[in-house]
C-alpha cells in the first residue's frame, strides 16, 4: 500500500470504481481505492443494471448518454465483459402528462443528438409481442437502452485502472480520515495509512459512517427495493431474439428481459426505510427477506400490460438495499467547509450515471471545476437544515413517488416545514401558498383559494400570479426577499479582499453599490452579487440564497486579511423588496429619509429607519421597475413586514410572491444565477463582460484571460414565444425552422404585464441575430418565436430610474 496518493477513493463499488478508472484516465496514476469488502459490495451486486440515455435535467441526459456509450469502450480497452444487452428500451405513455414528459424529451433527443423517438402501436408490437398496448396514448423508443452486468461493469473499471497504475486494496475498511494542518488528510486502515491531497466519500451504503470520521454529516437514507425474476417463458424462449425494456411510469413498475424470463421491479408506496441509524459494518452480500404482498399492487398492474407474467412462476426475488438523498439526486462535489474532501453518494440510478459521474468527478478534482453544471446535483444544495428528520420524510416520498413525473415549478410537501421566517405565520393569514428555498417556507403567491398544482400546462394559479404581477406594475408591490443571500466585510482589507475575489472594481463611495461576476475555474459565471459600501471599511454583499454554501468554495479561495471578517446574515437578517411606479409613494408613508432621485439615485444604498425599524435600504429592483430593497435584522421582520404591506395597500398594492418576480425579471431579461447564469457560460455569453475590468487581479482571472477574446459560443437573448397553453419553464430545445438545432431556453414564464410568453435562451452566436424567427419546443412540439431587440418592458430603464 501507498504512503502517499495523489487522491484516495474510499468505496469498491461501481462509482467508487468508475471516480478511480477516469481519474487514471486524466492523469492521477497514483491513486489509491480502498474497499472494506470485495469490490460490489452493499448496492452494487444486487441491482437491477438498467441502463438508459434520457432524464428531465438535460445535463443528467448528458452524462447519461456518455455513460451508455462508455461500457463498449471499456470492453474493449480491459477485455472484462461488462455484459451489454441493448435491444432498446420501449416508454409509454397512458395519461396526458407523460405523453408530455417523453415528447419534451424526445425534442431534446432531437437537439442533442440522441436517438429517442417516437413509434407507432405495430412497431411496438414488434418489437415486443408480450405487451398489451391497449390504453397507451404515446410510444417512444430508445434503441440504446438495455442493461449490463453489475460485476461486469464494476470489475472493468477496476481493471482499467489498474493498468493504468491506479491500486486497489480489498478487506481494507478505512478507520480514520484526519486533515492535516498542511492542507492534505491522512486517511488511515488496519493495514497502514496514507497521505493525500483528496479523500473521495465514494462509500454507497457506508457513506454516512466514512463522512462522519471527518466530522461530516449527509442527509442519506436507505430503503429496501425489491424485483422478482420469472422462470423461463416460453414466448421469450421460441422468440431467438431480446426484447426491449418496458417503461411504464405510470404502471410504477420497470420490466425487462432476464435470461429467458423476465424482470420485474417496483417502486412500491408501503416502502421500508433500513438503517436509519447507521448502516451495519459488517453488511455486504446479504439481502433481506422477500416481501412481494407490498408491491402486489404494482405486479398487478405488470401483469395487466404483459400477461405472460402473470403466467410465470416466480424464479428469484431481490430485496436489497439503496441509499437516498432527499431529492433522489446525488450528493456530489468538494464538501465547501473542508479542504480535499469529495463526497459522490446516493446515486439511484448508476448504471446509467457512473461513467459520467466518474468523468466529472475527475475533472474537479485534478482541474477544479466540471465541463458540466452539477449544480442541480451539488451536495451544497443542503445544509445543516436537512435533518434526519426532513431526510427521512423526503426519502419516502421520494421512494414512493419514484416514477411521478417532477413537473416545472412542482413543490412537494414532504418533511416541511423545515424552517420558517418570523412572518410566515403572517403571510399565511394573508393567504400565502409556500415552496421551499433552501429549507426556507416562502411565499409564492397569495391566495389560498387556489391551492398549488402542477402540470406542463398553465395552471389555476396562474391567473393569481398575474393578478400580482400586474398590481406591481400598476401600483406597488411588496416582495419578501428573506432568501437572498447575504453577506457582511468588514476590517481594514475588507475592500482588497473583495478585489482579489470579484471581477469588477468595488464601489469607492460609502453608498455606491456595483454588480459584479464571480468567474470559475474554467472562465464561466460562478455567480453574480451586488455589492454595496456601508462604511470605510465595510461593505454588503448580496447574491443567490440557493448557492450559498456552494459559495463558500470560492470565498475560501481567498484568504482573508488579518483583521477582516467576513460573516453570512442570511439567517440573522431579513429582506423586502418594495417595487412599482408608486414604490417612492408608499415608502415615503413610513420614513424620513428623502427618495428623491438626487438624495437617493439608483444603484445607492443608505441607512434609513423604516416604521420605526432601521434598515440598509437599496435603490435596486429585479422586477426592473422602481424599487428599494429593504434589509432589517430578523426580529424586525414582522414589524416591518406590517408597516410595509399598509403602505402599499395605501397605494393600490400588496404582497407579491416569487412566481410573479420571476415573470417581472423576465420581462425586462433579468438573468438568474442558477438558470440563466452558469459557469458552463462565459461572461461574453451572458451579457455580463461589460462587468469585468481587466486592470486588477481576480479569482481565477486566468481562466478568463484564457477566453475574454474568443468569440461567443452562444449568447443570451430574449424570446417572444407564440404560446397559448403552456409557457417555456427552462431547458425546451431551440430550432430553425428547417429543425436544424440552435440552442435551448434557460428560463421562461409568461409576461402579464407585456401579455407575452417569454424565455430567455441561449443561441447560436454565429447563426442567431436580433429579430431572427426560430421555434421552441414546448410540450415537445414547435411553437414559433422571435428573438426580441430589447426587453419588451421599460428597455431604455426609464422606470427603473425615475
Amino acid at each position: 500500500m501507498r504512503s502517499h496518493a495523489q487522491a484516495v477513493v474510499i468505496g469498491g463499488g461501481l462509482v467508487g470504481c468508475s471516480i478511480l478508472y477516469h481519474l487514471a484516465k486524466l492523469g492521477w496514476r497514483e491513486v489509491v481505492l480502498l474497499e472494506r469488502s470485495e469490490l460490489t459490495s452493499g448496492s452494487t451486486w444486487h441491482a437491477a443494471a438498467n441502463i438508459h440515455g434520457l432524464h428531465d435535467v438535460t445535463n443528467i441526459s448528458r452524462i447519461q448518454h456518455y455513460t451508455m456509450g462508455l461500457y463498449k469502450e471499456l470492453e474493449a480497452e480491459t477485455g472484462q465483459g461488462c455484459g451489454i444487452f441493448q435491444p432498446g428500451s420501449l416508454y409509454l405513455a397512458q395519461t396526458e402528462a407523460r405523453e408530455h414528459q417523453l415528447r419534451i424529451q424526445a425534442a431534446k433527443a432531437r437537439r442533442y443528438g440522441m436517438n429517442f423517438h417516437e413509434v407507432s402501436r405495430d412497431e411496438a408490437e414488434r418489437l415486443h409481442p408480450l405487451v398489451d398496448f391497449d390504453g397507451i396514448r404515446c410510444i417512444m423508443y430508445e434503441p440504446d437502452g438495455g442493461n449490463v452486468d453489475p460485476s461486469g461493469v464494476t470489475h472493468a473499471y477496476a481493471a482499467g485502472a489498474r493498468a493504468m497504475g491506479a491500486e486497489i486494496h480489498r478487506f481494507s475498511p478505512v478507520t480514520g480520515t484526519e486533515p492535516q494542518a498542511d492542507g492534505t488528510w491522512i486517511v488511515r486502515t488496519d493495514k497502514g495509512e496514507i497521505r493525500t491531497p483528496w479523500v473521495i466519500n465514494a462509500a454507497g451504503l457506508w457513506a454516512r459512517e466514512v463522512a462522519a470520521m471527518a466530522g461530516i454529516t449527509l442527509p442519506l437514507m436507505p430503503t429496501e427495493h425489491q424485483y422478482f425474476v420469472t422462470e423461463t417463458i416460453p414466448e421469450i424462449a421460441g422468440l431467438g431474439r431480446r426484447l426491449p425494456s418496458v417503461a411504464d411510469r405510470d404502471g410504477e413498475y420497470y420490466l425487462r428481459q432476464e435470461g429467458l424470463g423476465l424482470l420485474v421491479g417496483a417502486y412500491e408506496k408501503d416502502m421500508r426505510f433500513w438503517a436509519e441509524n447507521g448502516t451495519p459494518p459488517g453488511f455486504g452480500h446479504e439481502l433481506f427477506a422477500d416481501d412481494l404482498e407490498r408491491i402486489e399492487p404494482n405486479m398487478m398492474r405488470a401483469i395487466d400490460r404483459v400477461p405472460a407474467v402473470g403466467a410465470a412462476g416466480i424464479k428469484r426475488v431481490i430485496n436489497g438495499p439503496m441509499i437516498w438523498s432527499p431529492d433522489s439526486s446525488a450528493l456530489f462535489g468538494p464538501v465547501p467547509e473542508l479542504t480535499g474532501y469529495f463526497c459522490c453518494n446516493g446515486i439511484i440510478p448508476g448504471f446509467s450515471q457512473s461513467g459520467g459521474l466518474g468523468k466529472l468527478a475527475a475533472e474537479w478534482i485534478i482541474e477544479g471545476e466540471p465541463t458540466l453544471d452539477m449544480f442541480g446535483w451539488d451536495l451544497a444544495r443542503y445544509d445543516s437544515w436537512a435533518t434526519p428528520a426532513f431526510t427521512k420524510a423526503r426519502v419516502g416520498d421520494q421512494y414512493a413517488n419514484r416514477f411521478k413525473i417532477h413537473f416545472p415549478n412542482e413543490e412537494r410537501s414532504a418533511g416541511r416545514p423545515a424552517r420558517v421566517r418570523p412572518v410566515y405565520e403572517t403571510q399565511k393569514t394573508m393567504g400565502a401558498v409556500f415552496g421551499l428555498n433552501v429549507g426556507w417556507e416562502h411565499p409564492l403567491y397569495f391566495d389560498a383559494a387556489t391551492p398549488d398544482s402542477y402540470g406542463f400546462t398553465r395552471q389555476p394559479w396562474w391567473d393569481a400570479v398575474g393578478r400580482e404581477a400586474r398590481m406591481l406594475r400598476d401600483c406597488v408591490g411588496l416582495i419578501d426577499i428573506s432568501n437572498f443571500a447575504k453577506y457582511r466585510v468588514a476590517g481594514p482589507g475588507a475592500e482588497a479582499w473583495l478585489e482579489s475575489l470579484f471581477a469588477n472594481r468595488m464601489p469607492q463611495a460609502v453608498g455606491r453599490s456595483c454588480l459584479t461576476p464571480l468567474i470559475g475555474k474554467r472562465g464561466g459565471i460562478a455567480g453574480d452579487f451586488t455589492v454595496t459600501r456601508r462604511g470605510a471599511d465595510e461593505f454588503w454583499i448580496f447574491g443567490s440564497g440557493m448557492a450559498e454554501r456552494y459559495h463558500q468554495r470560492f470565498f475560501r479561495a481567498v484568504p482573508l486579511p488579518d483583521g477582516t471578517t467576513f460573516a453570512s446574515h442570511t439567517v440573522d437578517t431579513c429582506g423586502f423588496a418594495l417595487a412599482g411606479p408608486q414604490a417612492r409613494a408608499a415608502l415615503g408613508r413610513l420614513t424620513n429619509a428623502d427618495l428623491g432621485n438626487a438624495a437617493f439615485p439608483f444603484f445607492r444604498s443608505a441607512a434609513i429607519t423604516v416604521a420605526g425599524v432601521d434598515c440598509i435600504a437599496l435603490r435596486v429592483s429585479f422586477t426592473g421597475d422602481l424599487g428599494w430593497e429593504l434589509y432589517c435584522a430578523a426580529a424586525d421582520q414582522p414589524a416591518l413586514y406590517a408597516a410595509l404591506v399598509d403602505a402599499a395597500r395605501a397605494e393600490g398594492g400588496g404582497p407579491v410572491g416569487s412566481r410573479a418576480l420571476m415573470s417581472l425579471r423576465l420581462e425586462k431579461g433579468y438573468g438568474s444565477w442558477g438558470r440563466d447564469y452558469s459557469p458552463e457560460y462565459w461572461p461574453q455569453e451572458s451579457g455580463l463582460a461589460h462587468l469585468i475590468r481587466a486592470d486588477k487581479d481576480f479569482l481565477n482571472k486566468d481562466a478568463w484571460l484564457a477566453i475574454k477574446d474568443r468569440a461567443p459560443r452562444d449568447k443570451m437573448m430574449l424570446l417572444e414565444i407564440e404560446a397559448t397553453t403552456a409557457d417555456a419553464s427552462g431547458s425546451e430545445p431551440i430550432f430553425l425552422k428547417d429543425g436544424t438545432p440552435v440552442g435551448q431556453v434557460s428560463s421562461g414564464a409568461f409576461g402579464y404585464a407585456v401579455g407575452k410568453s417569454l424565455a430567455l435562451a441561449y443561441l447560436k452566436a454565429d447563426r442567431i441575430r436580433p429579430g431572427d424567427d426560430v421555434t421552441v419546443a414546448i410540450l415537445g412540439r414547435d411553437h414559433k418565436a422571435r428573438v426580441l431587440e430589447a426587453a419588451p418592458f421599460d428597455p431604455e430603464g426609464l422606470r427603473l430610474r425615475g
